[in-house]
This record gives structure tokens, C-alpha cells and sequence, in this order.
């Protein structure tokens, strides 16, 4: 076995998954402050339940907008927002764990751009579908729903690979089948809320738009545009 005494101990990062994740750490490290009475006083200790409040997607903000066609900042900025809001410091830890997990391997096959866009475009479709199908008012955060568009990337990577290989590119969606069933399990033995919904629509939005920012992947469309 060789040993490259030069080598980094530090895993290189996309910078793109180093942005997202910051966008997990820093609100964390403003409620472990608040907290721990270092900012904002007394207040400080309602502050991770102020930022869901503020920053979470709910099921109404859905129906506000189709049902009422009520439309301003307060309620489309959380599309963008409750990725970066989480229920506690072991969700968000999750978070950081999937989005650097996923995010890395993603990011060192699409250019930076391309991971932010699956991210964002994933979270989206995840508050549509969970504001679609339920009218819950229990609270969509964390980056869950843009980390399972991560994990349609790397199916989406995995299954062009083994179809190279002449494998069974079915194979590529074991994961995110075990991700469901874990799921499924936690919902029987302990009860669940209805999120999931947010994460297999982010899946899909992320296995989706994989086929369009993969490099070559506009042009490719654009080409098979033009022949149909």
C-alpha cells in the first residue's frame, strides 16, 4: 500500500457543497447561541422556534397561494428557506451528514452550479408535493428534501455507469429503496409525520434534472428538441 506524505488529511469539498452546508451550521450556531444567552437576551431561547415559525414551509402557505392566490415575500421565501431551518441540532446534524455524503460525490461529477440548482430545485418540488397532497400544519424544514434530489443525482450517475457496463441499472435505485423502507419501519414502530412525501418528490426532482445539468446534458436536450 502506498502513502502519498503530501496528501491532505482534510477531504476536498465542492465549494457549492460548502456553501449549502454553511447554510446548515450557521443557523445552528446562532440557536446554540441564543440558547446559551450570548445573543438576544432572554428571546434568544425561543429562537429556533421562531426561525420555523418565520422560515418553515406549512401546508397553508400552499393553499394561500393556489386557493386564495395570495402571493407576496413572506410565503415564497420559504421555499427557498426551510432547507436551512431544522426542529433540533440532531436533524440538522443529519442534514450536514447527507448533504456532504451525497453532496461531494455529486459535486465531482457536475459543476457547482448544477448542485445548487438540483438542491434548490429538488426543495421545491418537496413543498409543492407536501403542500399539494396535505394541508398539514405540522411544519416543513431541513435539508432533507434537497439531499434526497443529492441522492437522484447519484442514482441517476450510478444507473448511467452500469448501463456503460451493461449492468442492471436498477440496481442504481437500491438505496434510495432502503432510504423508504427505514422510513416505512419508523412509521409503524413510532409514527411519522407526513414529510416524506417533500423527500421522494425531491428525489425524483433531483433524478429529473440530473439528465439537463450534467455536462452536455442542455445541449443534448436541445438537440433531441430540434429532431423531434
Amino acid at each position: 500500500m502506498s502513502y502519498d506524505p503530501n496528501a491532505s488529511p482534510i477531504i476536498a469539498l465542492p465549494p457549492a457543497v460548502i456553501l449549502l452546508v454553511l447554510g446548515i451550521v450557521i443557523p445552528e450556531a446562532l440557536f446554540a447561541a441564543g440558547n446559551a444567552g450570548l445573543i438576544w437576551g432572554p428571546a434568544g431561547i425561543g429562537l429556533r422556534q421562531a426561525a420555523v415559525e418565520t422560515y418553515g414551509f406549512y401546508g397553508q402557505v400552499w393553499g394561500d397561494l393556489i386557493g386564495r392566490g395570495t402571493v407576496n415575500f413572506d410565503r415564497m421565501k420559504r421555499f427557498a428557506t426551510y432547507p436551512f431551518v431544522h426542529l433540533s441540532f440532531t436533524q440538522a446534524v443529519f442534514g450536514c451528514v447527507f448533504v456532504l455524503a451525497l453532496g461531494k460525490f455529486v459535486g465531482e461529477q457536475f459543476r457547482g452550479w448544477a448542485v445548487i440548482a438540483i438542491f434548490f430545485f429538488s426543495s421545491l418540488l418537496g413543498a409543492i408535493a407536501y403542500g399539494a397532497i396535505f394541508n398539514d400544519p405540522f411544519p416543513l424544514v431541513g435539508a432533507f428534501a434537497g439531499a434526497y434530489g443529492l441522492i437522484g443525482a447519484f442514482t441517476y450517475l450510478l444507473a448511467g455507469r452500469l448501463s456503460a457496463a451493461g449492468g442492471n441499472q436498477m440496481n442504481a435505485f437500491q438505496l434510495i429503496g432502503i432510504l423508504m423502507a427505514v422510513q416505512l419501519l419508523f412509521a409503524l414502530l413510532l409514527g411519522t409525520d407526513n414529510t416524506w412525501v417533500a423527500d421522494l418528490a425531491g428525489f425524483a426532482g433531483g433524478f429529473l434534472l440530473s439528465s439537463i445539468v450534467r455536462p452536455g446534458g442542455w445541449a443534448a436536450l436541445i438537440e433531441r428538441i430540434r429532431r423531434d
